[in-house]
This record gives C-alpha cells, structure tokens and sequence, in this order.
C-alpha cells in the first residue's frame, strides 16, 4: 500500500509542476502582431511586419470620442520625444467613424503620426476585434504585443515601457 501510496503522491506532484509550469509559458508568451498592410488617410503604406526593430504604438480611436481627443496631446509628445529614436504611432480610426471627420480631426490636432481608416473593421478584428475606444496596443520590437490598454493611457506609464524598448538589452 505505501508504493502505491508513493506513486500517487509523486505522480500529483509532478503533474502539479507540469500545469504550473505549462501556465507559466502560456501567460507569459507575447503575442504576435497580426500580417497587416496599413493604407493611410496621406496615401501612404505601411507594413506591420516591416517595423520589426522599432517599438510602436497602435491606437484605436474615434473623433467623436472625448477620451481619444484628450489623448491626442499626449500621442504628439510621445511622437515629439521618441519618435526619432525609432518609435512608431499608428492611430486606426474605427469602422464608423466618417472619413471626412478623421481627416478633419488630423487637420484640426495638427497630428503628426499616421493615421488608417478601418473602413472594414479589418484592422479592429485582427487585433482582436477591438471595439472600444480608446485603446492602446504597445508592440515591442520583436513584433510582439507588449501591452494593450481599454481606456485611457498613464503617460508616465507607457513613456517608461516605450524607454525600455528603445534601451539597448544589457546596457
């Protein structure tokens, strides 16, 4: 009966540390950014996968979205300070929002970065189907998703993420 009761203990217990250690590498896996070409409201395309190197940072927004228009002060400082060391800001306006009113928006803002309609709901649903505005997805420079906000965005917060990922490892 002690064999048996042995084994039962040692085969929980390495099961345990299986599930333990399956969980571990589950979560902490980053996802990958989904294959995406971007058309921007200046004609320009841009390859997800071809700013593989540099962080960048993904922004759903609408026009008609207080949220997202107060953070626009904020996407133009992060664009101003960072984005000569290699930071890219995309900001995807959603499926409903009227292109005229995008454009106009970008004009009004004086934005800098670029901006894509997501006339489809494409780009919203390869990145999981976002449909809250704002939201905030950082890409690290291995072409993983680092971190994505539902709301509103600490700027402090995202200003030492995006350092860390202009930080040279090991340095």
């Amino acid at each position: 009966m002690t064999q048996n009761k042995t084994f039962k203990v040692l085969f929980i217990s390495l099961l345990t540390v299986t599930l333990i250690t399956s969980t571990y590498f589950f979560f902490s896996s980053k996802p990958a950014v989904p294959e995406l070409t971007f058309k921007t409201i200046t004609n320009k395309d841009i390859n997800l996968q071809q700013l593989q190197g540099r962080p960048v940072l993904v922004t759903f927004w609408a026009s008609n979205c207080p949220s997202c228009l107060k953070e626009i002060p904020h996407f133009k400082s992060l664009y101003q300070d960072y984005h000569q060391r290699g930071l890219e800001i995309i900001a995807i306006a959603m499926h409903y929002d009227r292109p005229n009113y995008v454009v106009q928006a970008s004009k009004t803002h004086k934005i800098p970065y670029d901006i894509v309609l997501d006339l489809r709901k494409k780009y919203a649903l390869a990145f999981g189907d976002v449909s809250l505005t704002p939201t905030t997805i950082l890409i690290n420079p291995q072409g993983e998703i680092e971190q994505q906000i539902t709301g509103t965005f600490d700027l402090a917060d995202i200003q030492a993420r995006i350092e860390s990922l202009l930080t040279p490892q090991g340095t």
